[in-house]
């Protein structure tokens, strides 16, 4: 495996921090067993958590005023691979990258899934992308993809889609995921009617070509490009959409798509009752789709969302197996720090929902007892679990202080000279 952060340093930086390391753990372990919980099974699951780096999150994002490039930023998908390479390495908890096409396409995609083993890195869905013009794309989707009142064009959209899943077949992916931003900016400007039924009917196409083994995940989004109406612009057109094309469709949940105050764990509860949960993009958001940092503003609500996902594991709901991915845009931090970050806290969430008593929340929920089914709860997001997190990593070979070992390392300092800087741009996101 190749080594972009060195072993050694790695474990010097461990071994500076055992000993307070292991006198927090220790303490940790005598207070979760006064309570009935043994912190090796908490260590256990925290080595068995992953989630999945976004090939694009690695680079510097922006906004539609400006973006303002980092340095040494990735060029193409080869240094992107290392990047979330180093990510892995220290936090040993983002063992799958997402490629996004065609931004990472290459001519050998089996070379490159040996080139990311390398890294220690596989693949988790792949990313279709029709709501963007490329560079000698015969038509436009400025007024959509798959919903476009145009056939040549929502035939263009459906072909990229079945390039995509034969990427994905190449690289080992388990799903396709679609976001299309069709909808329209002013009433009237189309059906809306006709619009969802033109875009039931091209994925229809997209759908019969999954191969076994393969998933589609359908993502939604409130609004943006399109801002009077979207097509797939909520959780119960996703579901509409993934029932009509069948079992292999199923319902991806972006944190920062939903309008303001929308309860997104009742959401997620739902989608699981219907076994149509595909999975999560991981962000924060303070007003809409900002992709601030895991946990960055809410870390509650991510924990109340893990809540319902470690309940449903609990209670082995039918079809229960989610995929996670981070997915955010990074326009003031270094990428690779703020992945790290949210690695970190989604972890974190995962731990402390593993902590709540299921069995006492149970009894208090059966009778009525409000405050103290909402006590359990908070109990076991108020119990600080990076001793075990921390353990997790350093047994797996990673950092203590993943973003503190990084930044030691100086592996920014070493690509920003390998990688030609880049220019800013007035606007437009990436």
């Amino acid at each position: 495996m190749t080594a972009l952060i060195s072993e050694d340093l790695i474990a010097s930086l461990n071994h500076a921090a055992k000993v307070a390391h292991d006198d927090e753990f220790a303490a940790l372990g005598r207070k979760l067993a006064r309570q009935g919980v043994d912190v090796e099974t908490l260590v256990t699951r925290a080595i068995g958590w992953s989630v999945a780096i976004p090939t694009w999150g690695v680079g510097t994002g922006g906004t539609r005023f400006a973006r303002f490039p980092g340095r040494g930023e990735p060029r193409h998908i080869h240094d992107k691979l290392a990047d979330c390479g180093v990510i892995q390495a220290l936090t040993r908890g983002a063992r799958t990258v997402s490629p996004h096409i065609p931004w990472d396409k290459v001519s050998d995609y089996n070379a490159l899934r040996q080139e990311a083993a390398q890294y220690g890195l596989g693949f988790d869905a792949i990313n279709s992308n029709s709501f963007q013009d490329q560079a000698g794309q015969k038509l436009s989707y400025k007024f959509g993809s798959l919903a476009n009142a145009a056939a040549d064009t929502r035939a263009q959209a459906v072909a990229h889609n079945l390039e995509c899943i034969e990427i994905g077949k190449a690289l080992g992916s388990p799903a396709l995921t679609v976001w299309i931003g069709d909808g329209t900016n002013f009433p009237g400007q189309q059906s809306l009617g006709l619009m969802f039924e033109n875009y039931l009917q091209a994925m229809e196409a997209v759908y019969a070509a999954l191969p076994d083994g393969m998933q589609m995940f359908i993502e939604h989004k409130m609004y943006e490009p399109a801002f009077y109406s979207t097509v797939i612009s909520d959780w119960g057109s996703s579901l509409m959409a993934a029932q009509h094309l069948g079992p292999k469709a199923k319902c991806l949940v972006d944190l920062g798509h939903h309008a303001p105050n929308v309860n997104i764990e009742q959401i997620v509860a739902r989608l699981v009752h219907v076994g149509r949960l595909a999975g999560f993009h991981f962000n924060d958001s303070k007003y809409g789709d900002d992709d601030l940092d895991a946990g960055a503003v809410d870390p509650f609500r991510l924990f109340l969302v893990f809540n319902e996902l470690v309940e449903a594991e609990h209670r082995k709901a039918k079809g229960f197996a989610p995929s996670y991915m981070i997915d955010q845009s990074h326009n003031v931090t270094d990428p690779i720090e703020s992945l790290m970050s949210s690695a970190i806290e989604i972890a974190r969430a995962y731990a402390q929902a593993s902590l709540v008593d299921r069995a006492a929340l149970a009894d208090a929920q059966g009778a009525n007892d409000v405050l103290a089914a909402h006590r359990i709860l908070k109990a076991a997001y108020l119990i600080d679990v990076s001793p075990i997190l921390a353990e997790a990593r350093m047994r797996q070979g990673g950092a203590f202080d993943p973003i503190s070992a990084y930044r030691t390392s100086g592996y920014r300092d070493r690509v920003a000279k390998e990688r030609p800087e880049v220019k800013g741009a007035s606007s437009g996101i990436v």
